[in-house]
């Protein structure tokens, strides 16, 4: 049996559809590739169906435009029982150069469900390089940071 696979990068064309007003690529359509990559990801993991739980954290750092190939590369740096957290980053360039820049980056939680919706139990992803171990770390930190957060935003709903 081979081992789940861990991380994935997807490739798109940024096309005319995807512009918004101010004539870069529209944010939602930014949004909607980060999501394809995190489920292709968590589902590549876990041999399951999964769902979106969490997205967040996501930086716009520098504007996709209309024919930059796009890569979205996703990878798993922690998991729970049923969650995949998944470190997104997304690079864009001119096809005819390749001189990748970064343009966004977030953490997504996908969830590994079953044919009913309940949750399942995935694989265990155990850290093994220095740099595993870091975003491990990291990805341990931002859940004690959402988990803060989401106290603090009871007061107003």
């Amino acid at each position: 049996m081979s081992s789940p696979q861990r991380d994935i990068t997807l490739r798109f064309l940024a096309e005319p559809q995807d512009v918004n007003f101010g004539g870069k690529v529209h944010g939602g359509a930014v949004m909607k590739w980060i999501d394809l990559a995190a489920y292709a990801c968590s589902a590549g993991w876990s041999s399951r169906y999964c769902v979106t739980a969490y997205a967040g954290g996501i930086r716009f750092v520098s504007p996709v435009h209309v024919g930059n190939l796009v890569e979205v590369s996703a990878k798993i740096i922690y998991t729970g029982r049923s969650s995949m957290h998944i470190a997104i980053e997304v690079n864009a360039c001119d096809p005819k150069s390749l001189d990748r820049r970064l343009t966004t980056h977030c953490i997504v939680i996908m969830v590994a469900v079953d044919e009913s919706g309940q949750t399942v139990q995935v694989p265990e992803w155990i850290p093994q390089t220095d740099e595993d171990k870091q975003q491990h770390a990291t990805a341990i930190k931002l859940m004690e940071m959402r988990e803060k957060i989401g106290e603090e935003m009871r007061i107003y709903i």
